[in-house]
């Protein structure tokens, strides 16, 4: 085997496990397609020692402090594929490069796939969210659109009014039942059930099919999700179904149902932060190094 560990995706989860990993003198390459998820936000916010500093200032210096362990690779790249050999797992690049190793982490994450209505990508990450935890503060309790895409849209109408005025935009992806309109006036959201025609102005202000602008100091939705490692499913991990997308189905210790194989982060989560992702690939690579240990190949 060329290494003890390859890990498939070098952002927030895949450092932090390599980073347990050389720290116990194991042998580990991380092969990363430089898309980070979070690429398109200024600022980071939630995690701790680093609240407020721009993402890629500290996944870039997260990456400085793991190559200075001379156990680690980085090879900047994508993994077209991963199969199991003896003794462990071979990836496959594009070029024709494979690399071997007798353990294999997932990290990659997931893209997002947002509503098809003009203006929402170019405001995506700037006034354009999904996480209130990680955005809702510095809104400042203003003026918060909530744009439906389904049913789950509820979880994010209900949980936004503790960050400002609330208005939802069910755009037709569903209608609230009276109980659901309850609930809504009770936490006072609002309700706008004209389409939305498209989103524009400095910040996100949303203009309705009938000439209504509503203007929003920021706007929240659930971006549809999907792995950017398509091929786990075919090295036979199981995958379990969220509210925005797929997610790899692991246990408490980031084992997949594929001995051997682990995954962490937003991959392996129906949902995530810098914070989570960081704390899932923690234990994804010190159950890696667990299983090297104590577990025959």
């Amino acid at each position: 085997m060329n290494f003890d560990v390859v890990i498939v995706g070098g952002s927030y989860a895949g450092i932090s496990a390599g980073l347990q990993l050389v720290r116990a003198r194991r042998k580990v390459l991380v092969v990363d397609a430089g898309e980070r998820r979070n690429r398109f936000a200024a600022q980071s916010h939630g995690f701790l020692g680093q609240d407020g500093r721009e993402p890629g200032a500290i996944a870039t210096e997260a990456r400085a402090q793991l190559e200075r362990y001379p156990d680690l690779t980085w090879i900047e790249g994508r993994a077209e594929g991963a199969r199991r050999i003896e003794g462990g797992f071979a990836v496959d690049f594009g070029d024709g490069q494979v690399q071997t190793a007798r353990r294999l982490v997932l990290a990659a994450g997931v893209s997002d796939s947002l509503p098809d209505i003009p203006g929402l990508r170019e405001r995506w990450g700037r006034s354009v969210f999904h996480c209130p935890y990680c955005h809702g503060y510095e809104l400042n309790q203003g003026r918060i659109g909530v744009l439906a895409v389904s049913e789950h849209s509820m979880h994010h109408a209900l949980m936004l009014p503790d960050w400002g005025t609330t208005t939802l935009f069910t755009n037709g992806a569903f209608i609230p039942d009276a109980e659901q309109l309850r609930q809504l006036a009770a936490r006072g959201t609002a309700v706008e059930t004209a389409l939305v025609r498209e989103v524009k102005g400095e910040t996100a202000d949303v203009v309705l099919e009938d000439g209504r602008v509503v203007v929003l100091d920021g706007l929240f939705t659930m971006p549809r999700t999907s792995l950017q490692i398509p091929w786990a499913e075919q090295l036979g991990c199981d995958l379990e179904a969220g509210p925005m997308g797929a997610f790899i189905r692991t246990d408490a210790m980031k084992q997949t149902t594929v001995r051997g194989v682990f995954a962490c982060g937003d991959i392996a989560r129906a949902a995530g932060s810098v914070a989570l992702s960081v704390g899932d690939g923690a234990m994804a690579g010190v159950a890696t190094h667990r299983s090297l240990m104590f577990e025959a190949d």
